[in-house]
């Protein structure tokens, strides 16, 4: 998979995908990244890419022209329009099942604010989307991306080890993860559970699930809306909450 990313500081995103799993799986031909710099299609021989806006308002704007260029030779550089989205406080918040959407694609080109944010009709000519990452405000667009492209890239096939690296994991079945442990058995007072000692894979199985619908009720409640949990399963999260 291609990313393309839009930007005023791509040392920034490059600085940080270009390390650890994501740079191997660079590396190794998984995914690939190219940041494009707006600065490069300032209006100007000076490179300014902001201006005031209208109607007023306090700082400045970045201009429709250099983020239009950027996004056309990264569409040119691809042989095609990719699909574009553009990280934005206002857009829909990014999850699981956008990351998943987002890996099925062969190539995306994300498109980072700064200062005051971007001139809207550029946005309505080239975005397909726009995605928040949460609500709160960042700098810049630069952060948002980085969270993107990594989510996606773990799901992108070859960069992690095997499809159990990720489908273990909080939020791929609608739950969070349920508590990991590693040596040393006893640590500070605190011992790891013995049914994940004792090599039964069924009951490490059910063990863990319970845990994680656990977990999931204590911390993110608003989860187990989604989940049609049976009686026998709630049975058993109230036999953890028990035993703990």
């Amino acid at each position: 998979m291609h990313f393309y990313v839009a930007t005023l500081f791509p040392e920034q995103v490059s600085g940080y995908i270009n390390t650890s799993i994501t740079g191997r799986a660079i590396d190794n031909g998984a995914i690939s990244l190219d940041c494009i710099q707006m600065r490069d299609y300032a209006p100007n021989s000076y490179g300014r890419v902001d201006d005031t806006i209208y109607g007023g308002g306090t700082g400045m704007m970045i201009r429709c022209e250099p983020v239009y260029g950027a996004c056309k030779k990264a569409y040119e550089m691809a042989g095609h329009k990719v699909h574009t989205v553009y990280m934005s406080p206002k857009g829909s918040v990014f999850n699981e099942d956008k990351a998943k959407e987002l890996a099925s694609r062969e190539d995306l080109l994300i498109i980072c604010g700064h200062y005051e944010g971007i001139d809207e009709r550029v946005i309505r000519e080239v975005s397909d989307e726009e995605i928040s990452i949460g609500d709160y405000v960042l700098t810049g667009g630069e952060t948002a991306a980085i969270v993107v492209i990594d989510a996606v890239s773990r799901l992108v096939e070859g960069v992690l080890p095997n499809e159990e690296a990720y489908t273990n994991e909080s939020h791929m079945e609608g739950a969070l993860e349920a508590p990991q442990y590693t040596k040393p058995p006893v640590w500070n007072g605190r011992e790891v559970p013995g049914i994940l000692k004792n090599g039964n894979d069924a009951l490490i199985k059910e063990y863990n699930r319970a845990a994680s619908l656990y977990d999931t009720w204590k911390a993110r409640p608003d989860m187990l809306d989604k989940l049609d949990l049976t009686e026998e399963e709630w049975k058993k999260v109230l036999a953890f909450k028990k035993g703990l």
